[in-house]
C-alpha cells in the first residue's frame, strides 16, 4: 500500500522528484505588490500595504481589528499580555500543538496548564476543561478562577484549531465564561475554517493567526491578532510597534513594548496571496477528497473535518494503526522522496515543561502515536 501511495502522489503533484510536505504557491499579484513596495522604499513597519492586509484580513475572518505582527508567536504573546496573564498564573492549553503555543505562555513567565484534546477535533476537549476545573478550581472572592492545589490564578485558556479543524468551541466559550477565563484562539493554522460558519478566531477577547512559509497563505514570515475591541486593538498596536508615541520627530515611548510590527515587505505578499486565499482551500478540499478516495479501502484512515465545521485542510491528516505502523510508513515514504511527518511530540514531554500539571492525556496520546501529515500543497488542476 505505502508503494502505491507514492505512485499516486507522485501522480497527484506530476513529478517523481522530491515532494515537499507544504509548499507556498505564488499565482497572483506577488511579483507586482513586493515590487511596488521596494519601488516605494517603504519595505519596514510603515506603508500602504501593512495597512492594508489588516484591513483584509479582518474583512475576511469578520472581526472588526486586525493588528500584523512579524509571527503568530509574537501575535499569541501580545494576546496573552493583554488578557492580564501576569508572573505566575496559570494558562490552560493543549499538549498536541506546536511549541510555540507553550512557549508564548511562558514569555509571560506563566505556566501551561496541558489538559486531553477531543478525538473528533484533535483540538481542547470541553469535556476535559470543564472536567478539570470541576475537581481542581475554585472562584474565590476577588472574581478569578484558582487552582486549589497550587494557589495559583487561572487566568487564560488558549486553545488550537489542528491542522485548520476547528474545535467544539461554542461549547468552550459557555465554560470560560462561567469560569471567568479569557479565552485566546490559536487560530495559526485555520485562516478560512469556520465553526456554525463563524470564523476560527473570532469567538475569544483575541484570535491569532500565522503566515509562515508553510502556512495556507504566507507573508513570508507573519501573524495578526484578531479582536473586536477597540481599545485593546489600539493597545495592541501601540504595544507592537515599540509603544512609539506619534510624533513628527520626537522619539517618546510611554510603555515598555516590542518590535513586533509586520514589515510592509511581508504585507505585500500577503495582500497578493489572500487574493487567492478561497481558490487555495477549494483546491485544498478538492486534494482532501482525492485522499479519501485512495484511502477508502485500506487500513489507514483519513481525518476528516468535524461535526458544524467547515475546514481549510491546511494539513492533510492520516491516521495509522499503531505507532509501528506510523514509523514504517514515515520511514518508506520520506526514503522515497515523498516528505511524511509526524504530528508533534505531546509538549507536556519538552524538556522545558515536563514539570506542567496535565490530567490523563489519553486521547492526545492516541494522536501522537498515530497521526502522520502527508503532501499538502496547493494543485492548481484537481
Amino acid at each position: 500500500m505505502m508503494e502505491d501511495f507514492v505512485k499516486y502522489v507522485q501522480k497527484l503533484y506530476g513529478t517523481k522528484d522530491f515532494i515537499p510536505m507544504h509548499e507556498p504557491r505564488f499565482w497572483g499579484n506577488e511579483q507586482k505588490y513586493v515590487a511596488d513596495c521596494i519601488e516605494s522604499t517603504f519595505v519596514s513597519s510603515v506603508g500602504k500595504y501593512v495597512n492594508r492586509f489588516e484591513e483584509l484580513c479582518a474583512e475576511y475572518t469578520g472581526v472588526k481589528y486586525a493588528i500584523a505582527t512579524v509571527n503568530g508567536t509574537a501575535a499569541l504573546h501580545v494576546a496573552l499580555l493583554l488578557s492580564g496573564v501576569e508572573t505566575g498564573d496559570e494558562v490552560i492549553t493543549q499538549p498536541l500543538t506546536f511549541i510555540a503555543t507553550a512557549n508564548a505562555i511562558s514569555y509571560c513567565n506563566a505556566k501551561p496548564v496541558f489538559l486531553d484534546v477531543d478525538k473528533a477535533t484533535m483540538g481542547l476537549s470541553d469535556v476535559k476543561l470543564e472536567k478539570f476545573l470541576i475537581e481542581n478550581t475554585e472562584i474565590r472572592k476577588d472574581g478569578f478562577c484558582y487552582n486549589k492545589k497550587t494557589g495559583n490564578r487561572i487566568k487564560a485558556c488558549v486553545l488550537m484549531h489542528t491542522f485548520g479543524h476547528p474545535v467544539k468551541i461554542d461549547k468552550i466559550v459557555e465554560i470560560c465564561k462561567r469560569w471567568n477565563i479569557e479565552l485566546i484562539e490559536d487560530a495559526a493554522e485555520s485562516l478560512g475554517s469556520k465553526y456554525q460558519n463563524k470564523h476560527t478566531g473570532t469567538f475569544g477577547k483575541f484570535g491569532i493567526l500565522s503566515f509562515n512559509g508553510n502556512k495556507t497563505i504566507t507573508t513570508g514570515g507573519g501573524g495578526m491578532i484578531l479582536t473586536d475591541d477597540e481599545e485593546l486593538a489600539k493597545e495592541a498596536k501601540h504595544i507592537t510597534t515599540t509603544g512609539k508615541i506619534p510624533h513628527k520627530w520626537e522619539y517618546v515611548h510611554d510603555v515598555r513594548a516590542f518590535n513586533y510590527r509586520m514589515p510592509n515587505l511581508n504585507a505585500a505578499l500577503g495582500c497578493a496571496q489572500i487574493e487567492q486565499l478561497d481558490f487555495f482551500i477549494a483546491q485544498k478540499r478538492k486534494l482532501f477528497n482525492k485522499y479519501q478516495d485512495f484511502f477508502k479501502n485500506t487500513d489507514i484512515d483519513i481525518f476528516a473535518e468535524p461535526e458544524n465545521s467547515f475546514a481549510n485542510y491546511w494539513l492533510q491528516v492520516v491516521v495509522l494503526k499503531n505507532r509501528k505502523e506510523r514509523d514504517n510508513f514515515l520511514e518508506y515514504t520520506n526514503s522515497n522522496g515523498v516528505m511524511t511527518r509526524p504530528i508533534w511530540q505531546l509538549l507536556n514531554k519538552s524538556k522545558m515543561y515536563k514539570n506542567s500539571i496535565t490530567d490523563d492525556l489519553v486521547n492526545a496520546q492516541w494522536f501522537e502515536d498515530r497521526v502522520v501529515n502527508i503532501s499538502s500543497s496547493v494543485i492548481k488542476n484537481l
